[in-house]
């Protein structure tokens, strides 16, 4: 759906990115695929664009199966460096051959678990972009920081490491807000929990040079299900979400992805 309406916006289709995360296989990503192919048609993408984002080993096969169906494909992580001698990594260029449309960058479980910096963050997303990838950034923060009173302070300092990439094109370039205490828990932020930080997020992205902030797309992450898909989606700065769990399941990414349409 367009969100053209939405105070202080220009125009925005929702979006609804599903991460697969470390899952998967041939036959239940077949499955799978066939299963989105039938639901999300393209009555359902004139409104809102769906992506998903299969481990590497499986881009291919979803590349194939997704083939003509308008459903986009990404990728959950890229390298930091040009092609070269980096054993293991994949680059943006790889990527882009590989017909592939987005790019995630700095999910949580990469900055807790892999250490991954916010200098590292912005030179993957200014990798993806020089490859011609959009890139979807995300951002957030832990329990502890919350329940410290940090949240704002903990995104201002990611959000602010972006401000090389404030020429970004509003298509190309997307945040999503995932508190990483609603994560795989079964927590969710409340919607106006979620709102108050995405407005924070499009707020300081102006403020550091994102001209385009008012029409980049902001996505909530953290549990997002069909129960609570709609209300959360209402919410003014809030364009759709990145999917995890939920992605698995065909009938409960396509449910939230008709809530991102219609919200």
């Amino acid at each position: 759906m367009t969100l053209g309406n939405r105070p202080g916006s220009g125009p925005r289709t929702a979006l609804v990115v599903g991460n697969w995360k470390m899952n998967g296989d041939f036959a239940a990503n077949g499955s799978l695929l066939e299963a989105l192919r039938a639901s999300i048609d393209a009555d359902l993408l004139a409104r809102v664009e769906v992506a998903v984002c299969p481990p590497y080993p499986y881009l291919a096969q979803a590349a194939t199966a997704l083939r003509d169906s308008g459903i986009a494909l990404g990728a959950q992580d890229l390298a930091a460096y040009a092609n070269g001698a980096y054993t293991g990594e994949v680059s943006a260029q790889m990527l882009a051959d590989l017909g592939c449309r987005w790019a995630i960058v700095g999910h949580s479980e990469r900055r807790t678990l892999l250490g991954e910096t916010d200098a590292t963050v912005v030179a993957k997303a200014g990798r993806a972009l020089d490859a011609g990838l959009g890139v979807i950034v995300c951002v957030g923060e832990t329990l502890e920081e919350r329940e410290q009173g940090r949240e704002r302070e903990v995104l201002a300092r990611q959000l602010d490491a972006l401000a090389p990439l404030a020429a970004a094109e509003a298509t190309d370039f997307v945040v999503a807000y995932e508190p990483v205490w609603a994560i795989g828990t079964g927590r969710t932020a409340t919607p106006e929990q979620a709102q108050a930080m995405h407005a924070f997020i499009r707020e300081r992205l102006a403020s550091r040079g994102f001209a385009a902030a008012a029409r980049l797309r902001l996505l909530y992450g953290g549990s997002v299900k069909a129960a609570n898909a709609a209300s959360l989606f209402a919410m003014a700065d809030i364009d759709g979400g990145l999917i995890g769990g939920a992605a698995l399941v065909a009938e409960e990414f396509a449910a939230i992805a008709r809530s991102a349409a219609l919200a």
